[in-house]
C-alpha cells in the first residue's frame, strides 16, 4: 500500500459540563498609574476648569493572569479527528505538483503507466464534545468525502465516529462515537456580555497536526460576513493554523462561543485575523441535526436586495435604508401571501428588518410551516400579509427564465441618459427574451448617472417609480410624476440574466 498523504485543514463531557463559573475565572485586577492629565490638574488649575468630560480610557484592567486552569479543565472535551480517503490510483496527491509545472505531464505519465492501486488520504482537523452520550461537533469542510472518521481525546484514547449530519451553509457537521459519560463543554451566548469586542478567547485544537495545543486572545470584531447566506462569524487575533478547523473557541467561563473556521491570510499561516462560526448559529444547526439528520430552515420566498442611501428620495414613505427591498416573487410561500415585487419588508414577526442579510438569517432560523406575519410597505402604504413559510432546502434554485443576448433595437429613444427600445414580439423571439414585457436599455451614456450605478445595454427595465412599464411613454410619465412630487430620482426595476434589481437613477437631466 502507498505511504499515506496527511494533510491538515483548516478553512475551523463527566458528570456535567466543563468550563468555569462567572467567579472561577482566576482573575487579577491590575491598577495602572494615575493619568498624567490629574497629576498636572493637581499642580495646575487651569487643566482641571477646562473641561468636565474625562478623557476616554480606563484606570484598570481586567486581564487573565493565566489560560492554564481553563485550558487543564476542558482539554478533555477537545478532540483531533482524523479522516480517511481512499484515493483512484493515478490520481496525484493534491498539491505535490503545482498545477501548470513542466514536470506536471511527466507525473502524470508515470503514474498512468504503473496503474496505482487505490491508495488512502487523509486529513486533520478539531473538534469538540457537546454531550456525555457522545456528540461531536467539527466543521463539514473536514469530514466532507471521508470513508472514515477516527476521533482522538486528550487521554489518547482513539474511537470510529459516525457522521449524524452536515450542514454546507455554515460548515458545521455533527458526529457521534459510542460514549455513556463523557467530557463535554456547553455552548455560550455568542451575543452576551461574554463575548464583546476586546474580551479574551482561547482557542483550542490540532494545528498543523501537531496535537492538542491552545492559543488565546481577544474578539477583534463581530458579526463579520465571509460569503456564505447565514455568516455570523466572531472575528479573532487567537492564532488559528491549519488543522484548527472545527475546534472551539472559548470565553473565559470554559464555554464555546464560536466554532473555528477559517483564515484571512496571504500564506495560509496564522496573520492574526481568524473567523469562528457564532455559536448562536451553530446551535440551531446542531440542534436540527441532531434531530433531523440535516437542517430544516423556513423559507419565504423572495428575492431581496439593501436599500442604498440614493434610493430613500426614489422610494414614497421611507426616511432611511432600513427594510428589505423586494425585487421578485416566484412562485411559492410568500407570492400565495400576495407580496409583491417593490415591496419593503420592514417587520417579520415581530421583528424589525434593517436589512436583507437580517431578514435572510431570521426566516431562516424560524419554523417551516409557521404561519407569520409580514409587515411591508407597499406603494407609501403599510400591509400586513399572513405567509406560511416553505422549506428553503430545496427551493433556493427558483429563478425566473434566463434572459440572454445583448440586443440593439433598431430604433430608439434616449431618456436619462439610456437609448431604450419598446420590446417587440421580434425582439423578444430574436433576443430570447420570452414573455417580459418592459423596455430594452441598447445603449448607456458614459457619463451618466445610470451608468455610475451600473446600468448596462441589454438590461430590461420592466418598472419604473414601482410600476410596470412597457412603453417610452409610460416611462415619460412615471418620470413627470417623480418631479411633481419633488423627487430627483426615480426606481427602476432592471432585469439582468433574469436577476431582477432596483436602481435609483437622477432624473434631473432627463427629458421633457
Amino acid at each position: 500500500m502507498e505511504t499515506q498523504q496527511v494533510s491538515t485543514r483548516s478553512k475551523i463531557i463527566t458528570a456535567g459540563p466543563l468550563g468555569l463559573g462567572a467567579a472561577a475565572v482566576g482573575l487579577t485586577l491590575a491598577f495602572a498609574p494615575d493619568l498624567v492629565g490629574a497629576q498636572d490638574g493637581a499642580t495646575n488649575p487651569e487643566v482641571t476648569t477646562q473641561s468636565e468630560t474625562p478623557p476616554l480610557g480606563t484606570p484598570g484592567l481586567d486581564r487573565p493572569e493565566s489560560f492554564a486552569e481553563l485550558a487543564q479543565i476542558v482539554s478533555p472535551a477537545v478532540v483531533n479527528i482524523t479522516t480517511t480517503t481512499m484515493v483512484a490510483g493515478g490520481t496525484m496527491p493534491e498539491g505535490m505538483v503545482p498545477e501548470g509545472s513542466p514536470f506536471e505531464d511527466f507525473f502524470r505519465d508515470f503514474q498512468d503507466r504503473g496503474g496505482q492501486a487505490p491508495r488512502r488520504s487523509q486529513a486533520l482537523g478539531s473538534g469538540f464534545v457537546i454531550s456525555s452520550d457522545g456528540y461531536v461537533v467539527t466543521n463539514n469542510h473536514v469530514i466532507e468525502g471521508a470513508d472514515e472518521i477516527e476521533i482522538e481525546f486528550f487521554s489518547g484514547d482513539t474511537r470510529p465516529a459516525e457522521l449524524v449530519g452536515t450542514d454546507p451553509n455554515t460548515d458545521i457537521a455533527v458526529l457521534k462515537v459510542d460514549a455513556d459519560d463523557m467530557p463535554y463543554v456547553e455552548f455560550g451566548n455568542s451575543d452576551d456580555a461574554n463575548a464583546e469586542v476586546g474580551d479574551w478567547v482561547m482557542a483550542m485544537g490540532n494545528p498543523l497536526g501537531q496535537g492538542f495545543s491552545i492559543s488565546a486572545g481577544i474578539i477583534s470584531a463581530r458579526n463579520r460576513a465571509l460569503s456564505g447566506t447565514y455568516d455570523d462569524f466572531i472575528q479573532t487575533d487567537a492564532a488559528i493554523n491549519r488543522g484548527n478547523s472545527g475546534g472551539p473557541l472559548f470565553n473565559m467561563n470554559g464555554e464555546v462561543i464560536g466554532v473555528n473556521t477559517a483564515i484571512l491570510s496571504p500564506n495560509g499561516g496564522s496573520i492574526g485575523i481568524g473567523f469562528s462560526m457564532a455559536s448562536n448559529v451553530v446551535t440551531r444547526v446542531v440542534d436540527q441535526l441532531i434531530e433531523f439528520g440535516e437542517t430544516r430552515r423556513g423559507w419565504l420566498g423572495v428575492h431581496i436586495q439593501d436599500i442604498t442611501p440614493d434610493m430613500v428620495d426614489a422610494i414614497v414613505g421611507i426616511d432611511s435604508t432600513e427594510g428589505a427591498l423586494v425585487t421578485d416573487v416566484p412562485e411559492g410561500p410568500a407570492a400565495e401571501a400576495g407580496v409583491m415585487a417593490g415591496d419593503i419588508i420592514l417587520s417579520f414577526d415581530g421583528n424589525a428588518v434593517e436589512s436583507t442579510r437580517e431578514l435572510v438569517n431570521i426566516v431562516g432560523n424560524s419554523a417551516v410551516g409557521e404561519a407569520v406575519d409580514v409587515e411591508v410597505l407597499r406603494n407609501g402604504e403599510m400591509e400586513t400579509l399572513s405567509v406560511t413559510l416553505g422549506r428553503r432546502e430545496g427551493n433556493v434554485d427558483v429563478m425566473p427564465a434566463s434572459q440572454e443576448g445583448e440586443p440593439e433595437a433598431p430604433q430608439s429613444e434616449e431618456v436619462m441618459g439610456l437609448d431604450l427600445s419598446e420590446i417587440t414580439p421580434e425582439l423578444s423571439e430574436e433576443y430570447g427574451l420570452g414573455d417580459i414585457s418592459g423596455l430594452l436599455v441598447t445603449n448607456v451614456d458614459p457619463v451618466s448617472d445610470a451608468a455610475e450605478k451600473g446600468i448596462l445595454p441589454g438590461d430590461v427595465i420592466t418598472e419604473a417609480g414601482q410600476q410596470p412599464v412597457a412603453s417610452i411613454d409610460d416611462l415619460t410619465t412615471r418620470i413627470e410624476e417623480a418631479r411633481d412630487a419633488g423627487r430627483r430620482s426615480l426606481l427602476l426595476l432592471i432585469r439582468r440574466d433574469g436577476d431582477p434589481r432596483f436602481v435609483a437613477v437622477v432624473i434631473d437631466d432627463a427629458e421633457e
